[in-house]
């Protein structure tokens, strides 16, 4: 019997069609794979069946019973758990009141944190998680915060778990913890919906597939053993997807970094880190979760204290503020992997989020009275109109707002916004979380393009593959030290070896 049903559902926004009679049928016991582009309407179909959303159009069935819910605590308390793609933890509360917030435990009408301690530890447990429940979600990772998500989706043990990219954040091995759960849900009985961009880990844990492009089923409930890659890609995008080639890049190893480390040291841990990237060079930073990667590129940006070392752009020493003045004094722009909270302001509009880092260059004035300055909207609206069409923007107009975008295209808005400040050094971290494969691809040829006009670019991926296309160099980070270098080959076996030994410290064989 299906234990969950979706019926020709409808959802409209002002100028678009997000959901256009979509079906979806969840089979106990099974893993159900939910794919598309960015954009197909995958995260929308799953706000309207945990509540977020009311469809326009439609019904829900859950047991064969038409339901209806008004808020995700209602679908929680109907069994219906989630992982959503953006992060949902409330700042304020520890890890353990996170992970049990649907169902805190009390005694004698106070919430019993003793047994919140417990309670948390076991759901972390289910996951390898070591992690304080008493730790305050402000000092997670996003890695860590995603793994969170995932210990509080378990714990309502949910009849139905939808998995909207829980693996974006997280690396290969901590993918597996989360794979070997899934199988444990899957043995007693619970029907799991993974969303996911990475096809190799559908054709893992997946048993049927339901794939949506632009609003619209193309296929419903197919096994999924009976398609090949390529035909799902196929589907998702309207055409045989061709790999991606890149054009020779050349990066000339005499010339003065841009951007140098020496024996840097911080408040969050590093500890004598040296580092460099030259014009026109990628260099990955590649490390497990907790490695320090992120925090390292927060310090360069002011955001985190420098205790030791130096910090050398174009060969001169700096000490950068904030982020401010790293664009403004250093050309340097930074692209974070956490685009709804850092990436772009959601309640903007497009036009805002792009042109916000160059109204200074865009201002002109009224006669001679500095206040008077304005920025010119003709000017903004051509600086947009470039950078949208540049970077293949999918938007109804540039007065739409940044968070009624998908993952992608709100991406594509942060990065064009460094971009249109004429950076020179860029940071880029975690480019392509939650990114369909067509547009992966095309922001992979952005990264390699804006490389070959010369950009220094530091890149923060915990997608090894994304690391071995892109990155001149790869630069191995443990415990917040950089435990080696690998000068990239492209070929992948050799590369993921090489990379994996310096992770795990195992001895290079004997020659």
């Amino acid at each position: 019997m299906t234990l969950f049903e979706a019926e020709r559902v409808e959802k409209v926004f002002p100028g678009v069609r997000a959901l256009d009679g979509v079906n979806l049928s969840l089979e106990p016991g099974s893993v159900h794979a939910l794919l598309g582009e960015n954009g197909a309407g995958k995260s929308t179909l799953i706000k309207v069946i945990t509540g977020l959303y009311r469809p326009d159009g439609g019904r829900l069935l859950l047991d064969g019973q038409q339901v209806s819910f008004g808020s995700p605590h209602e679908s929680a308390s109907a069994g219906i758990g989630v992982v959503h793609q953006e992060r949902n933890l409330i700042p304020g509360f520890t890890v353990g009141e996170n992970i049990l917030l649907q169902q805190l435990p009390t005694s004698r009408g106070l919430v019993d944190r003793t047994a919140i301690r417990s309670e948390a530890a076991r759901w972390l447990a289910e996951l390898d998680l070591e992690l304080d429940p008493d730790l305050p979600v402000t000092e997670l990772s996003v890695a860590q915060a995603q793994l969170v998500e995932i210990a509080k989706a378990l714990s309502i043990e949910s009849r139905v778990l939808l998995l909207d990219e829980p693996t974006a954040s997280i690396t290969p091995s901590e993918a597996e913890r989360l794979f070997r759960v899934v199988g444990k849900l899957k043995d007693q009985g619970c029907a799991v919906l993974f969303v996911s961009h990475k096809l190799e880990e559908v054709f893992e844990i997946c048993d049927t597939v339901t794939v949506l492009r632009d609003g619209a089923s193309v296929l419903e409930g197919g096994p999924l053993s009976d398609l090949t890659r390529d035909e799902v890609v196929d589907l998702m995008v309207g055409r045989v997807h061709e790999a991606l080639v890149l054009p020779p890049r050349t990066v000339d190893t005499t010339a003065e970094p841009l951007l140098e480390l020496s024996g840097l040291s911080t408040a969050t841990g590093h500890d004598g880190v040296d580092l460099a990237v030259r014009p026109g060079e990628i260099v990955g930073l590649y490390g497990l979760v907790g490695a320090g990667r992120s925090e390292l590129a927060k310090a360069l940006l002011g955001l985190d204290r420098i205790t030791a070392g130096e910090v050398r752009v174009r060969g001169a020493a700096v000490r950068i503020r904030n982020v401010r003045d790293a664009l403004k004094n250093h050309k340097i722009g930074y692209v974070s992997e956490n685009r709804k909270e850092e990436g772009v302001f959601l309640e903007q509009s497009v036009g805002r989020n792009i042109a916000v880092t160059v109204w200074d260059r865009l201002r002109a004035g009224i006669g001679r009275l500095p206040v008077l300055r304005y920025v010119p909207k003709r000017a903004e609206a051509d600086l947009v109109s470039d950078y949208v069409e540049h970077l293949g923007i999918r938007i109804a107009s540039p007065a739409q707002l940044a968070g009624t975008l998908s993952g992608g295209n709100q991406q594509k808005v942060s990065l064009a916004k460094w971009l249109a400040a004429q950076t020179e050094i860029l940071i880029i971290d975690e480019p392509t979380v939650g990114i369909d494969v067509r547009t992966k691809d095309a922001f992979h040829t952005l990264i390699w393009d804006l490389a070959a006009n010369g950009l220094a670019i530091l890149l923060i991926t915990s997608d090894l593959p994304e690391m071995i296309t892109l990155a001149d160099r790869v630069v191995v980070m443990r415990d917040h030290r950089v435990r080696g270098e690998v000068v990239n080959s492209r070929d992948y076996d050799t590369m993921s070896q090489r990379v994996i030994r310096l992770i795990h410290a195992e001895p290079a064989p004997a020659a």
